[in-house]
């Protein structure tokens, strides 16, 4: 596995990961999921942004030769 696809999974999985923790406060309720329902969400959308940036960069490295 090259570097480009092992930061390509691990930025996949943080963003999975994100939204398991937002699903499961969500599943659980109370008080923890008044409070912390709107950062996960927050979370979830600034690692997702990420994530396609990270998709996006790679597929211009490897489409000029540079990865």
């Amino acid at each position: 596995m090259t570097i480009d696809q092992m930061i390509l999974v691990a930025s996949l999985l943080i963003v999975a990961g994100i939204l398991g923790w937002g699903v499961l406060t969500m599943a659980r309720g109370g008080a923890y999921n008044v409070k912390n329902s709107n950062r996960i969400m927050r979370y979830r959308i600034i690692f997702q942004a990420l994530a396609l940036v990270i998709i996006l960069v790679l597929m211009w490295l490897r489409r000029n030769g540079a990865a």
